[in-house]
């Protein structure tokens, strides 16, 4: 298998030339199976392109940093946010043909400059912010032992990809290497997005918003695409802000058989969010958390339209005010909720919720199961238009403070 060094082709680390043109003429020069080398040191790049039959290799000590220059990101089509529309290209991508067998591994870190990039596209508003790794319609796709840091929008974001294997990297989002907080909204870790057979093991995710969330596809475009998330196992992370693993709020064409297994959350806001609104449709569908404990002791975020507490499934999810009693008629816009597991949990939080369960008057979420639950916060325990809630060994204590 060839190695192709970018410094073979005119990439310098000095940190300041731009050494997109050097790079991408390594991808596009690499034989399949081949490997392109990124070695120590800091290069900086715009957006790149990936393809077929290939490896990015980031060695140790070696990062790859994200130009500040938005001409640098040339504005693509690209599914964001459930639906296809123009976005600012990601800083490692690939283009909208299908591919097969990419792995980026190393361990050196991906930095999207994500700040200042935030900024200039929001100010430019050509596009949707572009994101630091977007991998789409890719089979057979492995990331692993990378650290991801500071993208404009979500981070790491895969759609349409089929046999998913994520392992032991490292996602941060919300604060840099010295603790301060980028200055970015709406940036998740980890974005699952009409994606089957996925694994993510034993990595770190540090978000500014959700940590993981498993999407579909939005409301009417959604539902037309049609390609659900399904087969998703979550293993063995530990989580260290943000929001938790989420379903949803884009979740048009379907979530199904996610498994959230043996996972740590500190100083996290909540474990699990079920986010399936009006105007959705499809269905969330056998979701599992096992074996997951969440300590979580700021009272930054209570009880808001954003988020209801530690554990949430919420169908008025973004409503400021709602009525969760007058009942609308039922078509192929209302979403459904059916069999969501949550077994051996701990939550030891002091603002919010310990949980929260609001369905839909016309469809309420049916088949919610607490085995060996033990959940402390503020309020309480709050459920509405649940049909079949079973509690075994639930213990739930609520202290208004």
């Amino acid at each position: 298998m060839a190695i192709y060094n970018i410094k073979d082709f005119g990439a310098v680390a000095d940190k300041k030339t731009v050494c997109t043109t050097a790079i991408q003429r390594a991808i596009d020069l690499c034989d399949k199976n081949g490997t392109v080398y990124i070695p120590e040191g800091e290069y900086i790049s715009g957006a790149v392109f990936l393809k077929s039959n290939m490896t990015l290799f980031l060695e140790k000590g070696a990062k790859l940093m994200g130009s500040g220059d938005i001409k640098d990101y040339p504005v693509i089509g690209c599914p964001y946010e459930g639906l296809d529309q123009l976005c600012y290209a990601s800083l490692i991508c690939t283009d909208g043909a299908p591919h097969k067998n990419i792995t980026i591994d190393g361990q050196g870190v991906i930095d999207a400059n994500g700040v200042a990039l935030f900024h200039a596209e929001m100010s430019e508003n050509k596009g949707k912010r572009g994101r630091a790794v977007c991998i789409r319609n890719t089979e057979n796709v492995i990331i692993k032992n990378i650290t991801i840091r500071q993208s404009p929008a979500w981070c790491l974001h895969l759609i349409y990809c089929r046999n998913v294997l994520i392992h032991n990297i490292e996602v941060h989002t919300k604060y840099d290497e010295n603790g301060n907080k980028y200055q970015i909204f709406n940036c998740d870790g980890i974005d699952i997005d009409a994606c089957q057979n996925v694994s993510i093991t034993n990595s770190l995710i540090a978000s500014q918003d959700d940590c993981i969330a498993v999407k579909s596809g939005r409301n009417e475009e959604g539902r037309r695409v049609g390609i659900p998330s399904e087969q998703v196992t979550i293993e063995n992370c530990t989580f260290l802000s943000g929001f938790g693993v989420a379903m949803g709020s884009e979740m048009s064409g379907g979530v199904k058989d996610v498994f959230v297994r043996n996972c740590t959350f500190k100083n996290t806001h909540s474990i699990a969010s079920i986010k399936a609104i009006r105007g959705r449709g499809a269905y969330i569908k056998n979701i599992h958390y096992e074996n997951c404990s969440l300590v979580n002791h700021s009272a930054e975020y209570g009880d808001t339209k954003w988020f209801r507490g530690a554990i949430y499934a919420d169908a008025f999810y973004g409503d400021e005010e709602f009525d969760a009693d007058t009942p609308v008629r039922v078509n192929e816009t209302t979403p459904i909720v059916d069999g969501i597991y949550f077994k051996d949990i701990t939550v030891d939080t002091i603002a919010g919720n310990p949980v929260y369960l609001c369905g839909l008057p016309e469809m309420p979420f049916k088949n919610i199961y607490m085995e060996n639950v033990s959940a402390n916060g503020k309020y309480g325990m709050k459920t509405k238009n649940i049909d079949n809630l079973q509690l075994v060994n639930v213990t739930i204590n609520g202290k208004q403070l």
